[in-house]
């Protein structure tokens, strides 16, 4: 640590340049060493502040996570993640799934269908992505699997369709994007919707393609249809999650709930449902709720350590010089825009999403606006490729959500490797959105 201390001492001697040099080789090469992320985020944000300014900038640090943990919107990021938490121990995905038979029932492929239905609705109540791709892992991978899907048709769609909650509000990247652009999140959500839908059927368009043009990658759908006797007892299985979805966005789009507000009213309606459906115990709720703080509490410290570092490096006019290094790769904003797509793609394959929004959203919205484009569609923009980080190598986690829950035989490299043709849809999905702004600022 004596080491340490010394060299930050030295860091007074450096020109802006190399001393963002230094940052980022010193982040990786802690990184690399299994520090958690927070750690050391919170530590090089430490190193600068004493060695680039000296030991009364420590303060500085401080009133800067004040400011990012006092977020009155923040709130809502546990009460989304006690949704999903409760949803998990609940039977009501599995009760949605069988009701999404009503949709992808006489379809070639109808159970990979209904299976995107159901990661939409999941992601519409909770947004959190882990807890769904788990979800399905659990419910629709076995069904497809015994059914004679293609194994890794069937496992693209439980992790594509599961990383949905990204993108389809309530989404909490797209909070931490609000938190962290200043921008209002129930302008994000309402820019998100179409965008989430339009990749949602690019996925459901793959599948229907693949399955009526191989017959070997899916099973011709049933011949017996089902009775109108069946119907009842199907619906009821959409009734309260579809409520809970109507409660939720509907308050927040018919402006009579806040984001924050909307949350906790989704909470009580996820725990009203588990009464009714007679699921409901306090042991249950315990265990989601210790869940939830061991969520939000890692979310927490990786906010807390992003934001020490950029307060840090800001005022060292590190943002300044980054910003004038990535405007000045070309006169045509499409160019940039591009760039930071493809920044956001490379980090997306080591960092976890939190980490990149906290670093890199206060570098990148100021240039947004400066070029004259609305930082809202920059954040659906951004959600969109934090979709691709979910799926790419190494260290993608949805498939390491997946793996957890498949069987021996279905390795970790062979999940990856059913997540290229998901990956290509999600990055034409971002071209789509760079090309066309009015998808999101309809």
């Amino acid at each position: 640590m004596l080491d340490l201390l010394d060299f930050g001492l030295n860091l007074k001697a450096l020109d802006i340049g190399w001393g963002t040099l230094v940052m980022f080789a010193l982040l990786v090469g802690l990184l690399l060493t299994g520090m958690p992320l927070a750690m050391v985020t919170l530590l090089v944000a430490l190193l600068f502040a004493v060695g680039w300014f000296g030991p009364m900038a420590v303060p500085l640090i401080t009133s800067r996570v004040y400011s990012f943990v006092s977020s009155f919107v923040f709130i809502s990021v546990p009460m989304f993640v006690l949704m999903a938490a409760i949803l998990d121990r609940s039977g009501i995905a599995r009760d949605l799934f069988d009701a999404m038979k009503l949709v992808g029932g006489r379809l070639r492929g109808g159970v990979a269908v209904q299976t995107i239905f159901v990661a939409v609705i999941l992601a519409a109540m909770s947004g959190i992505i882990g807890g769904e791709i788990v979800l399905l892992g659990l419910v629709a991978l076995p069904q497809m699997l015994r059914l004679g899907y293609d194994r890794r048709l069937a496992i693209g769609v439980v992790c594509a369709g599961g990383a949905l909650g990204t993108m389809v509000p309530p989404s909490i990247v797209l909070i931490i994007y609000g938190l962290t652009a200043n921008v209002s999140v129930g302008d994000l959500f309402t820019a998100a919707f179409v965008p989430g839908f339009m990749l949602a059927g690019l996925y459901i368009a793959y599948i229907l393609f693949r399955s009526y043009t191989d017959p070997k990658v899916a099973p011709p759908p049933p011949e017996k249809r089902i009775s109108l006797s069946e119907h009842l007892p199907l619906l009821r299985g959409l009734v309260l999650p579809m409520a809970v979805v109507f409660v939720v966005l509907g308050s927040i789009y018919g402006g009579i709930a806040s984001v924050t507000e909307a949350s906790a009213i989704g909470v009580a309606g996820v725990i009203v449902s588990t009464i009714l459906r007679r699921e409901f115990s306090f042991s249950m709720l315990l265990d989601a709720s210790m869940h939830t703080l061991a969520t939000v509490g890692m979310i927490m410290w990786i906010g807390i350590g992003a934001s020490a570092l950029v307060g840090v490096y800001n005022l060292m006019g590190g943002i300044r010089f980054i910003s004038q290094l990535i405007t000045g790769i070309s006169d045509n904003p499409t160019v940039i825009i591009l760039f930071m797509m493809l920044i956001l793609f490379i980090l997306g394959m080591f960092l976890d999403w939190v980490g990149i929004a906290l670093l890199t959203m206060p570098i990148f919205v100021p240039i947004i606006r400066e070029l004259g484009y609305d930082p809202v569609w920059f954040g659906v923009l951004f959600a969109m490729n934090m979709q691709v980080s979910f799926l790419t190598p190494p260290f993608g986690p949805a498939a390491f959500y997946l793996k957890s829950v498949t069987p021996p035989e279905i390795s970790l490299g062979e999940i990856f490797r059913s997540l290229v043709p998901f990956i290509a849809l999600q990055v034409i999905a971002v071209g789509l959105l760079v090309m066309f702004p009015a998808l999101a600022l309809h």
